[in-house]
């Protein structure tokens, strides 16, 4: 077993617990951190199969963006995790059986990628046009080329989510707090500020004085 086997295996087995782990973890953070680190390994095995462009784009895209954005808005929500528990058994014979359907599907599927008995033909000969060509730039001639249009559509579908939830965060709540930006422009200082002009320095007063001036107000009707 060579060196580049023994790594695919590795990063298998990493990416393997931390699957199991990302469903059996009580506390949600710790499932988010598990899924952060299957990506990685995910990404560790594309660039093994020489996908260089693919496992960058997990990292950066998914790791790096859609991962960390789940990270913030677990912990800001505070889930309940109780509640969340509450009924698991009930649905677990459903769930069970869905889960052995996809396992089952998932290895039909694969199964017939190992059953190939023919040789592969001239090994060296495609070793080196491997080399020779670059993935990234095959993968941006064949996006920007036969697949624009649905790169453009999905650019657009994108975009329409994005304005969806910006307005949805900007619409009118009884307990969202904010200030009409004309209203900031237009203030000025004398409206918002008083100034009372004081002597720098008083003359000193002692308690006697201060008691008899305050005794003399008192007796006045």
């Amino acid at each position: 077993m060579d060196a580049k086997t023994g790594f695919f295996y590795f990063f298998a087995a990493v990416l393997l617990f931390a699957s199991f782990r990302v469903i059996t973890a009580r506390n949600p953070v710790y499932a988010v951190l598990y899924l952060v680190l299957a990506f990685f390994q995910a990404a560790c095995i594309w660039i093994l199969l020489k996908a260089e462009f693919l496992g960058i784009a997990l990292v950066l895209v998914y790791v790096g963006a859609v991962m960390v954005l789940f990270l913030f808005v677990v912990m800001m929500l505070d889930v309940n995790i109780d509640s969340l528990r509450q009924g698991f058994w009930r649905h677990f014979p459903l769930a069970a059986g869905i889960g052995v359907l996809i396992a089952l599907e998932m290895s039909a599927v694969l199964i017939g990628g190992f059953r190939i008995s023919e040789e592969p033909k001239a090994p060296v000969v495609l070793g080196q046009a491997a080399q020779q060509v670059s993935n990234t730039r095959e993968l941006g001639k064949l996006i920007y080329t036969q697949y624009i249009y649905p790169l453009e559509v999905a650019a657009v579908i994108l975009l329409v989510a994005m304005i969806a939830a910006i307005a949805l965060t900007l619409r009118q709540r009884k307990d969202s707090k904010h200030i009409d930006v004309a209203d900031q422009v237009r203030v000025k200082a004398r409206d918002r500020l008083d100034v009372v002009k004081m002597p720098s320095t008083q003359p000193y007063v002692s308690d006697a004085t201060a008691g008899a001036a305050l005794g003399a107000t008192e007796k006045q009707p």
